[in-house]
């Protein structure tokens, strides 16, 4: 009854993404929910009996590449409440929408020469920024259509590689055990990410696909309790789907949840395996971002919350202003830099289910 319970849904997982598919055949079920022979090469890192068929196979779900980007005023497929995945590099501000990423999971973009994938995943609420250089050579990022703990499994058009997302490791192929070059990408609320960046440009909803953007395509799923695939660990300490900031220091994890933050800006200090860090977050302006202490020129600084100056959010005792980012922008320190924890946002039973002795704050 279990399986055929998980085939159902799966099925129904590919239903629900193949909805109005265009440029190019739709994909059709697959045969079973469990991996399937064809679907093996070589030896996982992962046991492969809880690893899963999605429902629309490999590249059923389309990753998108050479993006287009619009203006805020042009976006009107999006509400202040919507949730984006935001970055900053050289000047220049881009927001990923989970409205288009719910749909294509993936986005392989550049800046000039630096070649990074936007990895999403709808049904842990992950989203990572990938270096799609791997040892030198620059690849793109697919949606292999399998998942593992809830989580999507990327797949490189280069090695033909699987990889965990929440991992940050390809675990089968050619370059199994390879760790992902992950970068700092925040997420936030739509009108947040707009406040600080007024000039941010914002991936357009022209993907070549017809999709309804508009529509979330999985019902209730952000908000309730159920799950559509099995996980290996479960943990009732929070909801399932509560947001948390999870950080990694040397394979361990910690998680901060986005109900610790009020209104106002407001810091955590905290030391993590030997790891002295500064967390900041505002529930209101829905945002958590991890940093360690020492600043890259290798001074310990202590901070203290700034209110009302987005994007900055901190200042050392010095007087040094930091950003989001974890730039200095102002003051004795301006142009040194804070480390970024890695980190990512997620839903609390993905963390739980990766990382079974995960602390949580």
């Amino acid at each position: 009854m279990k399986k055929q319970k998980i085939f159902l849904v799966a099925i129904l997982h590919m239903a629900l993404l193949n909805t109005s598919m265009s440029c190019g055949k739709d994909s059709e079920p697959a045969n079973n929910n469990n991996l399937t022979t064809s679907r093996v090469s070589g030896e996982w890192l992962i046991p492969t009996n809880e690893v899963f068929e999605g429902g629309p196979g490999k590249d059923g779900i389309p990753a998108l590449s050479n993006p287009e980007f619009t203006g805020p005023d042009e976006a009107l497929y999006m509400s202040d409440s919507d949730l984006v995945l935001g970055l900053v590099h050289n000047g220049i501000a881009r927001a990923f929408p989970h409205n288009i990423l719910d749909w294509h999971e993936i986005v392989n973009d550049s800046y000039g020469d630096l070649h990074l994938s936007v990895i999403y995943c709808p049904l842990t609420g992950t989203g990572t920024l990938w270096n799609r250089n791997i040892n030198g050579n620059v690849t793109t990022f697919g949606v292999s259509g399998l998942l593992y703990n809830s989580n999507i499994i990327p797949y490189d058009r280069e090695t033909d590689s699987n990889w965990s997302q929440i991992m940050l490791k390809a675990v089968n192929g050619k370059l199994k055990g390879e760790n992902a070059e992950d970068f700092f990408i925040l997420e936030t609320r739509w009108d947040t990410w707009k406040e600080m960046y007024p000039k941010t440009r914002v991936l357009s909803d022209n993907t070549g696909y017809n999709r309804d953007y508009d529509r979330y395509p999985y019902g209730d799923y952000r908000t309730s309790s159920s799950l559509f695939f099995p996980v290996s660990n479960e943990d009732n300490r929070l909801h399932r789907k509560e947001r948390v900031l999870g950080v990694l220091i040397d394979g361990n994890a910690k998680a901060f949840s986005i109900e610790e933050f009020g209104s106002s800006i407001s810091l955590i200090h905290d030391t993590f395996n030997e790891e002295n860090l500064v967390i900041a977050g505002s529930k209101e302006k829905n945002f958590i971002v991890a940093f360690k202490t020492e600043t890259e020129d290798g001074n310990t600084r202590d901070f203290t919350a700034v209110q009302n100056k987005l994007p900055v959010i901190m200042k050392d005792e010095e007087g040094t202003l930091y950003d989001l980012s974890g730039q200095a922008v102002d003051g004795p320190g301006k142009g040194n830099r804070l480390v970024p924890a890695t980190q990512f946002m997620g839903y609390w039973f993905a963390w739980a289910a990766f990382y079974p002795e995960i602390k949580l704050y």
